[in-house]
């Protein structure tokens, strides 16, 4: 909490163009009492934090059944992804462990051989990926030896 002085004089050896533009120098403010916080009175009926009472709801029945469905016809998800172009299927939905694990079972042989042929088309890339550098670099040697 500063304030400008007020009995700061311009120096008369003070040059604008070479000192840059004057500034007074600031002093602390004589005012300033702290940082402002509001007064506290008291409250002689205060009796601490408010606790909510816990009354029944008259209208209120318990539904065992309140998120059964005969079928799941859709199901809406909301995925953030930083690569585009993922897919997502296989969803299951069931309270029953056994169908989990069998349905998890089923996928994972379908994940084994989608992940063995994608292997393979990636070694195919990778060779023919060879194959055209090595073909790139044989002719660049044929062009040399022709230049000699």
């Amino acid at each position: 909490a500063e304030i400008v002085d007020p009995e700061a004089e311009k120096p008369d050896d003070w040059d604008d163009d070479l000192d840059g533009e004057w500034e007074a120098p600031k002093i602390p403010n004589p005012e300033y009492k702290g940082p402002w916080s509001p007064k506290k009175i008291s409250n002689p009926d205060y009796k601490g934090p408010w606790e909510h009472p816990q009354i029944d709801n008259p209208d209120y029945k318990e539904d065992p059944e309140l998120y059964a469905f005969d079928s799941f016809k859709y199901i809406g998800i909301d995925v953030w992804q930083v690569k585009s172009g993922t897919i997502f299927g296989n969803f299951l939905i069931t309270d029953q462990f056994e169908v989990a694990q069998e349905q998890i079972e089923a996928i994972n042989k379908v994940r084994e051989v989608e992940k063995a042929k994608k292997e393979e088309v990636e070694k195919k890339e990778r060779e023919a990926a060879e194959a055209r550098a090595a073909a790139e670099k044989e002719e660049e040697g044929e062009e040399e030896d022709d230049e000699e």
